[in-house]
């Protein structure tokens, strides 16, 4: 297994490379302020990092504690050689330099709740069909589970790997929310603290291919995905996961009846 900061490295001939001079520029800048950023927050254990391909389109689900996760993630991910794209609200494009730099990179924005909704699903399937990798949280948002497990997924995660026969892999970090609590309202950098990602193997979904992706499918494989990711997390802290997904309405819902 290589050394995760020798991956990269490993993968130089292989790694993405931007398609404009400007993104290059940005993703180098992103990287610049990134890298040392993270560093200073938390020491970071990335176990299986190798098992994210060096080449073509990849689907990565992930949980979702703290709004410093897409930094961590993104960096993981760019220490595998691959270039991350998210999928992030369409506010934040209208913010000053971070809305170029967003464009720049190539990142997706999401209209919620609006005409425009079905439009970042639409980016997102074009990105699949160019060999990208895409970070999702299925989530939707920061967990709101006050003992950090995954909330009901949302489907979409679904819609992208039932229409693409790329790797979708399950993916789990915990630490980042010491850092930042942000229902609590805590930002706690002292003392440094430790954040672990942890990649698993690629979800068969063999059973599903061919089938007709109607509801019941779409939220099969989304609970399959979160049901790996939440085993996952439960092998980074040393825990037992919960039964359920956690809902806000505080009505437990079972696998077996998502």
């Amino acid at each position: 297994m290589p050394r995760r900061q020798k991956l990269r490295r490993l993968r130089r001939k292989t790694r993405e490379r931007e398609r404009t001079a400007l993104g290059r520029f940005l993703l180098g800048l992103t990287a610049a302020v990134f890298y040392p950023f993270k560093a200073l927050l938390a020491r970071t254990t990335l176990i299986g990092l190798e098992r994210i391909p060096a080449q073509g389109s990849v689907l990565l689900v992930l949980n979702h504690v703290s709004h410093l996760d897409p930094i961590y993630d993104a960096v993981a991910v760019h220490q595998a050689g691959r270039t991350p794209r998210f999928l992030a609200k369409n506010t934040l494009w209208s913010v000053p330099v971070l809305g170029t730099v967003l464009r720049g990179v190539e990142q997706i924005p999401v209209f919620r709740g609006t005409a425009d909704a079905q439009k970042s699903l639409e980016e997102a399937h074009r990105a699949l069909e160019n060999d990208k990798v895409i970070l999702i949280y299925p989530d939707g948002t920061i967990t709101k589970d006050p003992d950090g497990w995954p909330m009901i997924p949302k489907v979409g995660v679904a819609r992208l790997a039932l229409d693409h026969d790329v790797p979708l892999i399950p993916v789990a970090r915990w630490g980042t929310r010491d850092v930042y609590d942000h229902y609590n309202k805590k930002f706690r950098p002292f003392p440094r603290k430790r954040v672990t990602f942890k990649v698993g193997e690629p979800i068969d979904l063999s059973a599903y291919r061919g089938r007709t992706v109607d509801a019941q499918a779409l939220r099969e494989v989304t609970d399959l995905a979160m049901r790996r990711v939440r085993d996952l997390l439960g092998e980074v802290r040393g825990e037992q996961p919960p039964e359920t997904f956690y809902t806000s309405s505080r009505k437990a819902v079972r696998d077996d009846d998502a």
